[in-house]
């Protein structure tokens, strides 16, 4: 089932139920997934991997909108967002933990022999490939970061 469908079937009962919150969330999603699919390059159908990479990047936005608010004091209005990026998250596959993230790096530097932090490039990319979608960008790099220096 495509994102879209799943979130129109979310939308219904969100709406069914008057939860707001989920209804205001869902339709962010809605509205990044038809943007998308009008935008030059996509020709209408989104991929999978072009889907995930929209929801994360919601959630993220969700995210660093609650942590500027939170740092401001804005307490009311950094609980909306969270709670919007915790709706949004369920459209994401499940989360890898930090040490399974590890795990493919270590393996990742194994395989291509890097030495430095030169190579932390290489390994971002290969980790970020394989692990797409399951891990955020942020943890990827700061393990990388680690393992390399």
């Amino acid at each position: 089932m495509s994102l879209q469908t799943q979130v129109m079937e979310k939308m219904k009962a969100a709406m069914k139920a008057k939860d707001t919150v989920a209804l205001e969330s869902l339709r962010a999603i809605k509205s990044a997934i038809l943007l998308e699919q009008t935008s030059g390059g996509s020709g209408g159908e989104l991929s999978e991997v072009e889907e995930t990479k929209l929801v994360q990047k919601l959630v993220k936005q969700r995210k660093d909108s609650a942590a500027i608010f939170t740092e401001q004091g804005r307490e009311d209005l950094a609980e909306p967002e969270l709670a919007q990026a915790a709706i949004i998250e369920q459209f994401l596959p499940e989360q890898l933990t930090e040490e399974e993230i590890e795990k493919v790096v270590v393996q990742t530097i194994d395989s291509i022999g890097a030495q430095s932090m030169k190579d932390m490039g290489k390994v971002m990319g290969m980790v970020s490939k394989e692990l797409a979608g399951q891990a955020d960008g942020k943890t990827i790099s700061t393990i990388v970061k680690n393992k390399l220096s």
